[in-house]
């Protein structure tokens, strides 16, 4: 283990690391975005938009994220059509988190009795207040976990934006090991970035999620 190459290019990490965090945060807010409006189409069962919803779920939870890149950086030129790596990594992330964002917040939804909607009905608020009062605030804390699971999974799956010549921090690993042969260093810090990463997202979603139970949320 030399901790003089490792001293020398952690600073390269630390750029790749902001890189790979900052596609990771722009898709997963697309995704979230594209999850919601995919929900809300589902919900409310909208006339051929809820079969063109589900075919692009389907898609896109059964076609790895590094096709979908490849098809993005590859495919879509030849229609004309460029993408720089980076807009590639960043849609690529947001189509694939959108089906399991829609997945996780339906399944919440689903999972509030429907004797709920049906008192507050009764007790004369609107469809949209109930679903804003009632529904959505046990509809969140049911889907939390998953919706963290759906971060820190899409995180990770930043690792295959290599594959379009992405500078993060899985291409800066194979890069040096490619070099210099440190396999070890190379592995070691990336190992460590991520982890750098995604501890304090995992440790914050295990603090809400508990929050979210104490206040009897969804139970």
């Amino acid at each position: 283990m030399s901790m003089e190459f490792i001293a020398k290019y952690i600073p390269t990490y630390q750029k790749a690391a902001l890189l790979t965090l900052r596609l990771g945060v722009l898709g997963i807010l697309l995704a979230i975005a594209v999850g919601l409006l995919c929900t809300t189409v589902q919900y409310y069962k909208v006339p051929v938009l809820r079969h063109i919803v589900g075919f692009y779920i389907e898609v896109s939870r059964n076609t790895p994220l590094l096709i979908q890149l490849f098809f993005l950086y590859y495919g879509i030129p030849k229609l004309g059509i460029s993408v720089t790596p980076e807009q590639a990594g960043v849609i690529g992330l947001a189509f694939l988190g959108g089906s399991y964002m829609a997945e996780t917040f339906r399944s919440g939804i689903e999972s509030v009795p429907e004797i709920q909607e049906e008192s507050a009905l009764s007790l004369a608020l609107t469809k949209r207040q109930a679903m804003q009062y009632i529904i959505l605030p046990q509809a969140t804390a049911i889907s939390f976990p998953g919706f963290m699971a759906n971060i820190i999974f899409l995180l990770k799956e930043t690792s295959v934006f290599s594959a379009v010549s992405l500078m993060d921090l899985m291409f800066t690993a194979k890069d040096l090991i490619g070099m210099y042969a440190k396999t070890i260093e190379s592995l070691s810090m990336l190992v460590v970035f991520y982890l750098i990463i995604l501890l304090p997202i995992s440790i914050l979603g295990n603090i809400v999620e508990k929050k979210l139970r104490y206040a009897g949320f969804g139970t």
